[in-house]
């Protein structure tokens, strides 16, 4: 069986997803699972608050976390939107706002201490996008994040994207893009790739599921932790969609094309971790 650590190099050829997830199975005990949430657990919608995990998801998540190590979900999404939209799922970490809050396995949900004092000028820029942006923008307030979405109105892209970087400037926060939207977030270093590199610190092998640029930094992380150890395991898969076109699947070592197929691909991982 030829070894399954990437490093940070691309493979030359497609990884066979068969052969690594029997590869999964030999360590299944140390291996972590972790997932975007829109666009790869579930479809993106029109509206954010509207979305749900795709057909098997869910029960396939429940059936994975007993057969490994640890599943988190790792999402711009609030912990609390994460959490009503699991169905319950007992065990499961989640990372919500990019890792500035986190809730493991159950638990209470925890806020990054730095991100704290921010509240109140998220709070206010929201409610300064929605009396300046124009009809169409949905401005979606997360307490910790302002994102402005244009999905329903492509053609106000530009100007929502100019009104949010400069917003940015003015009050010292980042911006993170993403499919259709602009998020505006506290300067505190909190991002998908740091949420990935600490947690497969001591962990044998991890997988991570993503669809948009901001994952690419959590596919880089499990890139540098195979370069640094010989024996990790990391296998990189992108949801591939039209919005963010070849970037994602490009970094990537396997592709699907919808969280649907992501549901029948998990369905399928099933018998190789018995």
């Amino acid at each position: 069986m030829p070894p399954l650590n990437l490093g940070n190099q691309q493979p030359k050829t497609p990884l066979d997803a068969a052969h690594a997830w029997r590869a999964t199975a030999a360590r299944a005990g140390d291996v972590v699972l972790f997932f975007d949430f829109d666009g790869t657990l579930a479809p993106v919608d029109d509206d954010p608050t509207a979305v749900q995990p795709a057909p098997k998801v869910l029960a396939a998540l429940e059936a994975l976390a007993s057969r490994v190590r640890r599943i988190a979900i790792v999402s711009a999404r609030p912990v609390e939107f994460l959490r009503d939209h699991l169905g319950g799922l007992a065990g499961i970490d989640l990372y919500g706002l990019y890792g500035l809050e986190h809730s493991h396995s159950g638990g209470e949900t925890v806020t990054e201490p730095a991100a704290l004092p921010w509240v109140p000028t998220m709070a206010e820029l929201a409610e300064q996008a929605r009396a300046e942006l124009p009809p169409g923008a949905l401005v979606e307030f997360k307490r910790l994040s302002v994102a402005l979405h244009w999905r329903t109105a492509p053609q106000l892209g530009d100007l929502v994207q100019e009104w949010g970087r400069a917003q940015a400037e003015r009050l010292g926060l980042r911006c993170q893009a993403g499919r259709m939207v602009l998020e505006l977030k506290p300067p505190v270093d909190r991002d998908k790739g740091m949420v990935i590199g600490e947690a497969v610190r001591d962990a044998g092998g991890a997988w991570y599921f993503g669809d948009d640029v901001s994952d690419i930094k959590a596919f880089s992380a499990l890139r540098a932790r195979a370069a640094a150890d010989p024996q990790f395991m990391g296998v990189c898969v992108a949801v591939a969609n039209p919005e963010t076109g070849h970037e994602v699947a490009d970094a990537a070592d396997l592709t699907l094309d919808s969280p649907a197929a992501l549901g029948d691909f998990l369905t399928d991982a099933l018998p190789h971790l018995r």
